[in-house]
C-alpha cells in the first residue's frame, strides 16, 4: 500500500481541514501529521480506497478506512479522544 498522492488527498480535503484545525497536531507535509515531534497520522491509497494510519495509543499505528463520511467522522472522533487523553497524561 503506497502513501497517498496529492490527487488522493483532494478527496479527503474536508477531513484534512478538520485535522489541521486540531490543537496538538502539525501537518509537516500534505496529509502527514505529527504530534509532539513524532509521526502521528498519514494516509495511504489502496484499490479498496483511502486509509489512515494513526497512533491513537501514542505507540503503534493502526489502520482506519476513510472511504465514507461515517468512516472519516469516526476517525476524527478517535483522533480527538487520543489528543485529549494525551493532554491528560493518558498517552
Amino acid at each position: 500500500m503506497k502513501r497517498a498522492s496529492g490527487e488522493s488527498l483532494v478527496a479527503l480535503e474536508a477531513l484534512l481541514r478538520e485535522l489541521r484545525s486540531l490543537a496538538g497536531v502539525t501537518e509537516r507535509k500534505p496529509g502527514i501529521f505529527y504530534r509532539q515531534g513524532g509521526a502521528f497520522l498519514h494516509f495511504h491509497e489502496d484499490p479498496a480506497g483511502p486509509f489512515a494510519d494513526v497512533k491513537l495509543d501514542g505507540a503503534a499505528f493502526s489502520r482506519w478506512p476513510v472511504n465514507t463520511e461515517d468512516e472519516r467522522a469516526l476517525l476524527l472522533t478517535q483522533v480527538r479522544w487520543a489528543l485529549v487523553a494525551g493532554r491528560r497524561g493518558g498517552l
